[in-house]
């Protein structure tokens, strides 16, 4: 019952900081501030009663559209709303399955250590969650990923790898002989596989501007791949980018076969601009969610 509770009070909070998410996204591009003025109409400024900004429930409750001037809503309100509450809820479902397993003894010190670990390392992938629906949007909307977004995210994706990792080992015979000497290695591979993956994207840029004579990817996907690679490490960031990559081909193939991609302008199909970030960001999700257990899988497959 405890797991239950707890999982829909983060689902619930997920709601809440996913309409706030929708301020975000909506007023970031226009350079507005997020907390003046009111919530209000886009189209008509009409300022939204509170019973009109409850997460998906008032969207639903007006079809989604104004209740002034009737102008279309969108989609991505609820979708984003939901998609926080559902990553959140996801979390601590997880969390809350270690920290209440009756089978493991509740008086070990490590164990204590170790919830506490968990719960920061919880705590901390809401935030990077909340990131990467933030910057899928910005990106399918913009073609946008703002740095003041990708290299905090980065520097605090370091800085949690970096502390999950020694507290999770802390009782471990090499951090108790040599803690420095092994928490710097923990630093220098934390580090090392953010540059290799940032590295990845800047040598495919590379290559398509040598052979198409064109940016083809911003470097801003550069940060968001660093970005990842310091959350999940090099092999979830491969794992990202892998998924992000089958994504975003096959929404340009879906993008290719409609009527009117085929009756466009011969060769304007080659200059169409996909917003890779927000590909990758699905596959960021997906490799927080099950990263360790799909390149098990794989391994086991490859006969690793």
């Amino acid at each position: 019952m405890i797991r239950i509770l707890g999982t829909v009070f983060a689902a619930l909070a997920g709601l809440a900081f996913g309409s706030f998410l929708n301020v975000c996204v909506t007023r970031w591009p226009e350079e507005e501030s997020t907390v003046t003025p009111r919530s209000h109409c886009r189209n008509c400024s009409h300022i939204l009663a509170w019973w009109e900004n409850v997460p998906v429930v008032s969207w639903i409750a007006l079809r989604g559209r104004c209740r002034s001037c009737r102008a279309w809503i969108g989609w991505r309100y609820p979708l984003a709303e939901l998609a926080v509450a559902a990553l959140w809820a996801a979390l601590t479902w997880r969390f809350l399955g270690v920290a209440l397993d009756p089978s493991v003894p509740a008086i070990s010190p490590a164990l204590h250590w170790n919830l506490y670990n968990e719960l920061g390392r919880t705590l901390t992938l809401f935030i990077f969650f909340w990131t990467l629906i933030a910057i899928a949007i910005l990106d399918a909307e913009y073609l946008w990923i703002p740095d003041w977004l990708t290299v905090p995210g980065i520097l605090l994706g370091i800085a949690s790898e970096i502390t999950y990792r020694i507290v999770g080992d802390q009782y471990s015979d090499a951090l108790l002989s040599s803690p420095l000497e092994t928490a710097g290695k923990i630093a220098l591979r934390s580090v090392a596989g953010v540059l290799a993956a940032a590295a990845l994207i800047l040598l495919i840029r590379w290559i398509y501007r040598l052979t198409r004579k064109r940016e083809g990817i911003g470097l801003g996907d550069a940060k968001l791949m660093a970005m990842l690679a310091a959350w999940l490490g090099f092999g979830g960031a491969l794992l990202a980018f892998g998924i992000g990559v089958v994504l975003g081909a096959a929404v340009g193939l879906a993008v290719l076969a409609l009527p009117s991609s085929r009756a466009a302008e011969p060769g304007s199909w080659a200059l169409r601009k996909l917003p890779l970030g927000a590909f990758l960001c699905v596959g960021g999700i997906v490799s927080g969610l099950w990263g360790e257990p799909l390149i098990a899988a794989y391994l086991r497959w490859a006969g690793f």
